[in-house]
């Protein structure tokens, strides 16, 4: 499975965002593909479970080839809104559920399959045999070509992968949030030489006003006059170092940003400055 390089994140595109109407979703497609990020990020639950529609309806009048672009999706919460009258926020990895919200996707997006499924997050109750049944079940029918998951630890991951294979974890890292460097999550995709996907890539750099950030702003300004770049650009680009080949989603609604970031897979950090950078994060250099 090839995804592009850097993975554009539908989550703002709704009403949960910046709530933009068909055409400036068609905008947003249009710019990401002339960059060659082909890969968009969807979750049912986006938009009160909405955003897959609007996104759909964008895409099917557009002259693009559905086999040019991959789309990927998250299932397993159950999610109290305006739209669903579930009791209670919940995890549900049910055969039933998982089959009936593919259907959902497919309908929605307007597309014949996925090019990889998500479990969005790990359940207490979730029970890998029924999983592995559902997902075979959708891999013999055509409608997913790939699956994975979403915020699993690595003994999840390893529960949901012994009983069918799946290719990829998407996790939260920044800057910000450094825990999959040393909690096992990246190394074990490495050894499985496996790619993982990262969420939530600017970390609280640009919403929260702490120490922590103070002191990242300092190296950042510096960062920024060596390498001739934008903040936004090198808090990707220390992902983007990281030996796992991290594929970053980004959650950008302006196509400005899409481009932008997009020139940060151009950005080589050096060994010192990434030190440098997490040594700021910490607070404390490196033991």
């Amino acid at each position: 499975m090839v995804f592009s390089p850097i993975i554009i994140g539908t989550m703002r595109w709704g009403v949960w965002g910046v709530n933009h109407s068909i055409r400036a979703v068609q905008n947003l497609i249009e710019v990401s593909c002339k960059e060659n990020l082909t890969t968009f990020d969807h979750a049912d639950i986006y938009g009160d479970y909405t955003t897959e529609k609007l996104f759909g309806d964008a895409f099917s009048k557009m002259d693009l080839k559905r086999e040019y672009v991959q789309f990927i999706s998250k299932y397993g919460i159950e999610m109290p809104c305006i739209n669903k009258n579930f009791s209670v926020k919940s995890y549900n990895y049910s055969k039933d559920y998982i089959l009936k919200s593919v259907e959902k996707s497919l309908e929605n997006l307007q597309t014949d399959y996925l090019d990889l499924l998500l479990l969005h997050r790990p359940s207490p109750l979730m029970n890998s045999v029924e999983i592995a049944e559902s997902f075979e079940i959708l891999r013999e029918q055509k409608k997913v070509l790939h699956f994975g998951v979403s915020n699993f630890s690595p003994s999840q991951f390893d529960l949901i992968n012994d009983t069918f294979p799946i290719i990829t974890n998407q996790v939260e890292i920044s800057l910000n949030q450094t825990a999959a460097f040393y909690d096992g999550t990246l190394d074990q995709l490495m050894l499985k030489k496996l790619q993982p996907m990262a969420w939530s890539v600017m970390g609280n750099y640009f919403t929260e006003k702490s120490e922590e950030n103070k002191r990242i702003k300092r190296v950042l300004k510096i960062l920024c006059e060596k390498y001739n770049a934008e903040e936004n650009q090198i808090l990707l680009a220390f992902i983007l170092k990281h030996p796992s080949g991290i594929l970053p989603v980004i959650g950008t609604s302006r196509p400005e940003n899409i481009i932008k970031l997009k020139e940060s897979l151009k950005i080589k950090l050096e060994h010192e400055d990434w030190f440098k950078l997490l040594e700021a994060k910490n607070g404390y250099e490196i033991k």
